[in-house]
């Protein structure tokens, strides 16, 4: 069981994400918080110092709090997993890989996973689908000490880091993204439904263990009507989170 300022944090971060208290909505007073969960003053301070460092409230002092943000901060887990992101923010996401193979490192490959001369890696190349949608086309690259793993792992599977996980206790711990706009090609217009030349938003990213040896790297292309990222800034915090856009239904 955690701390209770935590408890409070993580039901007014609920509240914020459910839009009982909107963009620019004032929270209650201290007073008023501390009568509802039949706490001290203090420690609604403290639940409320927590979102003003994740920038989801404001930080003026003597006065109440104005909601500054609607979207929580996103988990490392869920920003690196699509299927663990779909499945926080209450989507069904599929996944199926439509080729995989072994090959040797390129130069590129080398640089980026930190590979000795004449290593292989593992190409594997994923379609994922969001509600029914297709909107993301995965191309990563494994590194050779983690490729048999990946092999083992079926070609529908929806969660390939939680299943390298539960059957190697690998666990991605630091990733780099890089996002730009490219546009389709005729590979990507094919597996996306989309029209050749149609723009994509792509993430480049690097994804390491704890100790900083790199397992993977990928390029991932996603249909920018149906999925797009957000940052929101803030002195102690700037999460990046990864979102739905309005061209993708729920359930």
């Amino acid at each position: 069981m955690g701390a209770r300022y935590e408890e409070i944090a993580d039901e007014l971060r609920c509240a914020i994400d459910a839009e009982e208290y909107p963009v620019g909505a004032r929270l209650p007073s201290e007073s008023e918080l501390a009568a509802r969960y039949g706490v001290s003053r203090g420690t609604v301070r403290q639940a409320v110092a927590t979102l003003t460092s994740e920038g989801l409230i404001g930080s003026r002092q003597g006065a109440r709090r104005v909601v500054l943000a609607g979207r929580r901060s996103q988990s490392f887990a869920e920003l690196r997993s699509f299927a663990q992101w779909a499945d926080a923010m209450g989507h069904t996401s599929t996944g199926q890989v439509i080729s995989s193979s072994r090959r040797p490192a390129t130069a590129e490959d080398a640089a980026r996973l930190h590979l000795a001369d004449g290593a292989d890696v593992l190409e594997v190349l994923r379609v994922r689908g969001l509600n029914g949608e297709r909107v993301l086309l995965e191309r990563t690259v494994y590194a050779d000490w983690v490729a048999a793993d990946v092999e083992r792992i079926e070609p529908d599977c929806e969660s390939v880091t939680q299943r390298l996980y539960d059957t190697t206790g690998l666990v991605f711990s630091y990733g780099e993204h890089l996002i730009d706009a490219v546009a389709a090609g005729t590979a990507d217009a094919e597996h996306l439904g989309v029209r050749r030349g149609s723009p994509l938003l792509r993430v480049r990213r690097v994804t390491t263990t704890r100790t900083g040896r790199p397992v993977e790297w990928s390029d991932d292309r996603y249909r920018p009507d149906v999925v797009n990222f957000s940052v929101h800034n803030s002195i102690g915090s700037n999460p990046l989170a990864r979102q739905a856009g309005p061209g993708i239904a729920g359930h």
